[in-house]
C-alpha cells in the first residue's frame, strides 16, 4: 500500500516543468520497477503531457512486456514528444515487442507506423526485415526513413539490396540515410 502511494506521488511529480526534477523522478520510478508498472500504464492517459511522456519513458526502462500494447496505443497521442517517448520505450523492450511492432507497421496512422519502424531500428531483429522492406513503399517519408534506418541497423545482404533501392526514394532524407549505411561498408 505504501509503495502504491509513493508511486502515485512520483507520477504526479512528473508534471513538474523542471527537467532535472523529471529526470530524478524517472530514476526513482525505475528503481521501484515492476510494482510501478500498472500505475504507469494508467498514467499514459493522464491529461498532462509530461506525465504521459515520463510514464512512457519509465515503462521502457523497466521493460515489462505487459506495457507493450499500452505503449503502442500511446504512439497515437496528439503530442509528438509523448509519441517519441512511447516509440523509444518500445525500442527498449527487445524481442518481446517485435511481433506487436511488426503488426503496427500496418496501422492507419502514418505517425504510428513510423514510430513502429523507428522502434524496430533499435531492436535489430531479423524477423522484421521483410515487413520493413514492405514499409519502404509507404506513402509517408517518415515511415520510409524509419524502415531504412531499421534495415541499415539490422544489416546483411538482403537489407543491403533494400538500401540500394532506397537510393532512388523521392525523399532526400531517406536517400541520405540509405547512403550513410551503404558508405559504412
Amino acid at each position: 500500500m505504501e509503495v502504491e502511494k509513493n508511486v502515485k506521488r512520483l507520477i504526479e511529480t512528473l508534471k513538474d516543468d523542471d527537467e532535472l526534477v523529471q529526470v530524478q523522478t524517472t530514476e526513482m520510478l525505475e528503481e521501484v520497477g515492476e510494482p510501478a508498472v500498472d500505475q504507469l500504464i494508467d498514467a499514459l492517459d493522464d491529461e498532462d503531457k509530461n506525465v504521459r511522456k515520463g510514464s512512457a519513458k519509465v515503462l521502457g526502462l523497466i521493460g515489462e512486456s505487459r506495457s507493450i500494447e499500452p505503449l503502442i496505443e500511446t504512439m497515437k497521442d496528439d503530442n509528438k514528444w509523448v509519441r517519441r517517448a512511447a516509440s523509444g520505450a518500445l525500442s527498449n523492450m527487445g524481442q518481446s515487442a517485435v511481433d506487436p511492432l511488426i503488426k503496427t507497421l500496418q496501422d492507419d496512422d502514418w505517425r504510428v507506423r513510423g514510430g513502429a519502424a523507428w522502434a524496430l531500428s533499435n531492436i535489430k531483429s531479423t524477423e522484421s526485415i521483410d515487413p520493413l522492406i514492405n514499409a519502404m513503399n509507404d506513402d509517408s517519408g517518415f515511415v520510409r526513413a524509419g524502415a531504412v534506418m531499421a534495415l541499415g541497423n539490422i544489416g546483411g545482404e538482403k537489407t543491403e539490396e533494400a538500401l540500394k533501392e532506397a537510393l532512388t526514394d523521392k525523399s532526400g532524407y531517406v536517400r541520405r540515410v540509405a547512403q550513410g549505411f551503404l558508405d559504412k561498408d
